[in-house]
């Protein structure tokens, strides 16, 4: 379809909409993969401020993926845990992060500046031919048809209109996502709303009183969250009562004011005070044709367990490889329909734990509390961190256990196994069953472009493939077990399985 002007729209595999943190991983990845790919961002630069403040071993795993570990680490700060106290500052729930690094190669939970991360990985995107990049571009409409969608966008620079073609189009738009309304899905409401005042600040010198935990303080007349950040920056999450006029809120007098428990003027400057409405929701369609969701175009949560940005990046990594597979054509387009089964499961418990959270900080008991923490031998009450679970979707072989993480050992020459195997898919083996296994078998796994580790390579493997109750497991592009086989005539069905020779040819289960 020509332009206005007769030109030929520029055609894409994929056009993402929107470069947060969200968006711009799912870029390298695409990149990483060779597919073409166009981002359109509003904005010029990315935003100044923090918004985002944690992330995981699992998305620090996915920044590994995409050969941007290194440069990140140095900005980060590993995070020693959260705590609940109330009005007295008596301890009522402890939640320690452990300070080794995981059996899935990183720390479990980092602090870390949104404003440094975004430029990392928009900086990461320029080694990646097959990424294109255009600022100052707003898109305003979507038009499906069976070859594609043609995407409608102003250069903002200009005031010209344009379009391009894409095979599909991924919203990575945030909460007000234009691509879901084009969708047509509503959200499912989990019932939190409320008002908070967020204040980011930069010490001015030393306040060690102030604690590296982050503390949530469950007190009646006021709650609110204190976040030790990288450096010397710290934020507070404060309450904004039913009758208080948010635009007051934000006035430094007030700031400071609400700030007095813990600082003064001249210890800290404001770096910024906004009052934001948290909320949780789901989307109930994360699809239409060739339109997707992602982030927070597809859920929003409140920020009591620092999972909103973990939760995009585990969208785009269970995305990415989907949409490599369909669009370089070795599988159906139905393979895309795996991403919402397989993902809105766990965005959605990842809500409801943080809504349990956000009620036990208001309501000040521990009674609610109990509900998804255990008390320990000293009688504190600390929370269990969540395992991430797919929801049904790709299975190939013995299902019990796909859906989990896979951890990542390092191989017997040092490197980690995501290092060694890429971001593909790579079969996990005890070495007599590979010699065991029949040479059309070998064939099959080598023909669908699937690595092969064995414990000979990497000898931690056995121990986690005893946990496993498996002598083989098949492990997905985004660190998911897609399934395992207990001996050969399992991995034999699992080679079947893989034909046409691709993996993501695989039935879902």
């Amino acid at each position: 379809m020509p332009e206005a002007n007769g030109s030929t729209p520029d055609r894409f595999d994929v056009v993402i909409i929107g470069l947060g943190p969200v968006g711009a991983t799912l870029a390298n990845l695409l990149g990483l993969q060779g597919v073409s790919t166009l981002v359109l961002e509003r904005e010029t630069e990315a935003y100044h401020l923090p918004r985002a403040v944690h992330f995981d071993d699992e998305v620090m795993r996915v920044f590994q993926t995409i050969g941007l570990a290194d440069e990140i680490i140095p900005s980060l700060r590993v995070n020693p845990g959260m705590r609940f106290v109330d009005a007295t500052g008596a301890l009522l729930m402890d939640w320690p992060r452990p300070q080794e690094v995981s059996e899935f190669g990183w720390h479990a939970s980092y602090r870390f500046h949104q404003p440094d991360l975004e430029r990392t990985l928009r900086d990461g995107l320029k080694r990646f031919p097959s990424v294109r990049v255009r600022t100052r571009c707003d898109a305003f409409a979507f038009q499906q048809d069976a070859e594609g969608v043609t995407v409608r966008y102003e250069d903002l620079a200009t005031g010209r209109l344009q379009q391009a073609r894409a095979r599909y189009v991924v919203g990575c738009d945030g909460a007000r996502s234009l691509v879901r309304r084009f969708i047509g899905s509503s959200m499912d409401d989990l019932g939190f709303h409320e008002r908070w005042l967020v204040v980011d600040t930069v010490l001015r010198r030393p306040k060690p009183e102030l604690g590296d935990h982050t503390i949530q303080y469950c007190d009646p007349a006021r709650p609110a969250t204190y976040v030790r950040g990288p450096g010397d920056r710290r934020r507070w999450e404060i309450t904004v009562l039913p009758e208080e006029d948010g635009r007051v809120m934000v006035h430094p007098e007030k700031v400071w004011s609400l700030l007095a428990p813990w600082l003064r003027p001249d210890e800290a400057e404001l770096e910024r005070a906004a009052v934001y409405t948290f909320h949780s929701a789901v989307a109930q369609r994360w699809r239409a044709g060739r339109l997707l969701l992602a982030g927070d175009a597809a859920h929003q949560t409140p920020p009591f367990m620092g999972q909103g940005m973990c939760s995009g990046v585990r969208d785009v990594a269970n995305l990415a490889w989907k949409l490599e597979a369909v669009v370089k054509g070795r599988a159906q387009d139905s393979l895309l329909d795996t991403y919402q089964s397989e993902r809105a499961p766990d965005a959605h418990a990842y809500i409801e734990t943080a809504v349990r959270l956000g009620g036990l900080i208001n309501t000040c008991g521990t009674e609610a509390a109990l509900n998804a923490a255990f008390r320990d031998a000293d009688g504190v009450v600390r929370l269990r961190s969540r395992v991430p679970q797919l929801g049904p979707g790709v299975a190939i072989g013995r299902v019990d256990i796909a859906g989990s993480r896979f951890a990542q050992p390092r191989l017997a020459d040092g490197r980690r196994l995501d290092d060694a195997v890429g971001f593909g898919f790579a079969l996990l083996c005890r070495d007599q069953l590979w010699r065991g296994a029949a040479e059309g078998v070998r064939q099959r796994f080598e023909a669908a472009g699937i690595a092969v580790v064995t414990v000979a390579d990497c000898p931690d493997l056995g121990p986690l493939l005893d946990v496993a109750s498996a002598a083989a497991v098949l492990v997905r592009p985004d660190r998911y077990v897609a399934g395992s086989a207990a001996d050969e005539a399992d991995l034999a069905a699992m080679a079947d399985a893989l034909a046409p020779a691709d993996p993501a040819q695989a039935s879902a289960a």
